[in-house]
């Protein structure tokens, strides 16, 4: 069966090139769209996995639910032996501490109220990638003093690297305390928000500041994003008996788990739409072709083939043109996707940003089974119903096509 379907196919050259087409266009069209969609994922993952949260974070249990409004109620004081712990992970690549805490910058002249951080500055530097330095210098460990104001922080108190600064807080004790500090650099990350209340300093200088010589939050780095849960089952069990808690930095952007869901079901819509366009170009195709043949289905009815058989015959041959199809277009569209993503496609800022990047085509095998699932499933689906109705033609009928 398969063998005549084979011989039929090259010998109906137009119809095949035609059913060819279409299938093969829908099959690209989804892959360029699926690989763009993944692209999106993968690019804001990164982004604020090397702007903000690390790959992981880990803090004392509770934290997470109401550290943010008591942070000092949340300190790990012997952060050194759980880094040690950690770092042992073959996964992980960096482990560096932060200390949070909120206050006022003032510039002399007015105050602003501002989230705060407690770095280890090489270290944090080496993660935030994705941060921009629109002025100034990244922050150092050679900077005791140094502070690294957000883009809307700096603009807010027009504030300038060089500049100096007041920042003042409540001490664990609840106590008042300030330092001086001066500007080294003035940074733009991933979102707007973050940057128009955050500042960066030394941890020494926080932990002096709020009187503690502990910290928040463990921010762990890994070697390759794909590891995260993995990482983070690895250690959970452990962390648990210690009274700690871990995050993955999916957990801890929500807006990245809305985005998601957002472009899935957009996603999910355009596969609907390609695989209707797909099923309708095909079925006209193949059904001209199958009565255009009326006549030959006719003769092989009156030489003793059963109408079943004929059906068979017709669903075959759909089938092999979707397989074929399907290839070629998984094979077109990986090609295209690499020239794509050799040039790049310039994209502008998303929402709550200011930064723009450049997107690729991601070759993700989901995306290339679901795209050569799709014309496959619309070339056999439309080849169903004109098949049926071949086979139910009656043979003298059908013998009268070829007078």
């Amino acid at each position: 069966m398969f063998k005549l379907a084979l011989r039929n196919i090259f010998r109906q050259k137009a119809r095949t090139l035609m059913t060819l087409a279409a299938v093969i266009t829908g099959v690209v069209g989804i892959t360029l769209a699926g690989g763009w969609v993944q692209d999106i994922y993968v690019q804001l993952g990164e982004a604020l996995i090397h702007s903000q949260s690390g790959h992981l974070q880990v803090y004392r249990q509770g934290y997470f639910a109401a550290g943010s409004r008591s942070p000092e109620k949340f300190l790990m004081e012997s952060p050194a032996a759980l880094k040690q712990h950690i770092i042992h992970n073959p996964e992980v690549k960096q482990v560096m501490t932060r200390l949070n805490f909120s206050g006022l910058l003032n510039n002399g002249k007015s105050d602003l109220p501002i989230i705060g951080e407690g770095v280890e500055p090489d270290l944090e530097t080496e993660l935030g990638s994705s941060v921009r330095i629109i002025a100034g210098h990244q922050l150092s460990d050679n900077d005791t003093f140094g502070i690294l104001l957000g883009k809307g922080v700096a603009q807010a108190l027009q504030l300038e690297p060089g500049d100096s600064v007041t920042l003042l807080v409540n001490t664990l004790d609840g106590a008042l305390n300030s330092l001086d500090f001066q500007v080294t650099g003035i940074f733009q990350s991933f979102s707007n928000d973050f940057d128009a209340r955050a500042i960066r300093i030394p941890l020494a200088a926080a932990q002096e500041l709020l009187g503690t010589g502990g910290v928040n939050a463990l921010v762990i780095s890994l070697h390759h994003t794909e590891a995260t849960d993995q990482v983070a089952i690895q250690l959970q069990q452990w962390l648990d008996a210690n009274g700690l808690e871990i995050k993955t930095w999916v957990e801890l952007n929500d807006f990245y788990e809305k985005t998601v869901e957002l472009y899935k079901g957009q996603f999910g819509v355009l596969q609907l739409i390609i695989l209707v366009m797909v099923l309708l170009s095909v079925a006209n195709s193949v059904n001209m072709s199958i009565f255009e043949r009326v006549g030959e289905f006719g003769t092989m009815m009156a030489l003793g083939n059963r109408s079943d058989q004929i059906f068979r015959l017709i669903v075959s041959e759909n089938l092999l043109l979707g397989l074929i199809g399907g290839g070629f277009g998984i094979g077109a569209g990986v090609l295209l996707a690499m020239l794509i993503s050799a040039i790049g496609i310039p994209m502008p800022p998303p929402p709550n940003a200011d930064i723009g990047y450049v997107a690729h085509i991601q070759i993700v095998p989901s995306v290339l089974l679901l795209a050569l699932g799709t014309g496959f499933i619309a070339t056999v689906l439309a080849a169903i119903w004109p098949a049926r109705q071949v086979a139910r033609i009656p043979v003298v009928e059908a013998l009268r096509q070829n007078i």
